[in-house]
């Protein structure tokens, strides 16, 4: 199905001649209204009187082309259904201080805790087909990065790009919940999950996570807790903070808003520890919704745009001849 987007860009079609017609009244707009290039053809050829018509309908074939781009014309295919089916899954990802601290092994060294982070929910969000993720970065206060989307794309390389110290390097596990909480509230229909990964404490934040925690029960998101780090002293911080003497993980309140809210907690001291959630998720029923249709849609505009453009290049070809002639006939 051929179709234009903006149809109503062809009320532009008689534009040049109301133009000529409403600055007729003066003296300089007397002459025919015409791109420069028309009227230095003028100048060059006055004896070429015939071509005069032709141009007047060069110079309307040109603007034809530029108000047909205008109107965005389009080819549409035939329309597809897609099942809209999966699972409503908040991440909400710890960049306080601490998770700098170099305490776990993966592939063969020992990296900082946020890289497993990265690394690990970099496979798990490729893994999520069907589903529907978004970002919460959390450290002083919790911001949304990402939208609940199924543009997975867009959450991994949220993930990837998000940086220790960007909002703190304290910890604010209450207010990262309470922002999924908010979030979720505007889902009618969804499993409402959240994943909470953190390497630490409570230290931060505008709402406690008891408080939080009510709402979320309210709201009946189920939440997986992840605590994120060693026991041993294998590692350093950046930041001087968290677990070279051991971890500092509250494991009694992420215990507690995962069994209070039908979740699960585990304990991530390493990259196995991290990847059970996987299971456990693929677990869950996912939530049916109505079935989304759309048609896939190929952009034309290039064409006439292309047009109008040879068009314009052909004219110049032939006033540049014309001032070619012209020169050589003065010189004879």
């Amino acid at each position: 199905m051929f179709e234009f987007s903006w149809p109503w860009a062809f009320l532009l079609l008689p534009l040049p001649w109301i133009l000529r017609r409403f600055t007729a009244s003066t003296e300089q707009a007397k002459q025919r209204l015409r791109m420069p290039m028309f009227a230095q053809f003028s100048k060059l050829a006055p004896s070429l009187k015939e071509s005069k018509q032709k141009t007047n309908w060069f110079e309307a074939l040109v603007w034809l082309c530029l108000v047909i781009a205008a109107a965005n014309p389009q080819y549409l295919d035939d329309p597809v259904t897609l099942p809209n089916e999966g699972r409503d899954i908040m991440l909400a990802v710890d960049l306080s201080g601490s998770m700098t601290e170099q305490d776990m092994e993966y592939q063969g060294r020992y990296v900082d805790r946020l890289s497993v982070v990265k690394a690990v929910l970099g496979d798990f969000i490729e893994q999520r087909q069907g589903d529907r993720l978004g970002l919460i970065l959390f450290a002083d206060t919790a911001f949304l990065q990402t939208p609940l989307t199924r543009d997975l794309d867009t959450v991994s390389q949220m993930l990837s790009e998000s940086q220790i110290g960007l909002v703190g390097r304290a910890t604010a596990i209450g207010d990262a919940l309470g922002l999924a909480v908010k979030r979720f509230s505007q889902k009618q229909d969804s499993n409402r999950i959240l994943i909470l990964l953190t390497d630490g404490q409570n230290t931060a934040g505008n709402l406690e996570p008891d408080e939080a925690l009510i709402l979320a029960r309210e709201e009946g998101i189920k939440v997986y807790t992840v605590g994120v780090g060693s026991d041993g002293r294998g590692g350093f911080s950046l930041f001087g903070m968290g677990g070279i003497g051991g971890s500092s993980i509250d494991e009694t309140t992420l215990n507690k808003i995962a069994t209070e809210t039908g979740g699960l907690y585990f304990r991530a001291k390493d990259v196995a520890g991290l990847q059970q959630i996987y299971q456990e998720l693929d677990k869950l029923e996912p939530i049916s919704d109505e079935n989304e249709t759309f048609r896939p849609q190929i952009a034309l505009f290039f064409w006439p745009l292309a047009a109008a453009l040879a068009l314009l290049m052909l004219n110049q070809l032939y006033v540049n001849i014309i001032r070619l002639f012209s020169r050589s006939g003065k010189e004879a």
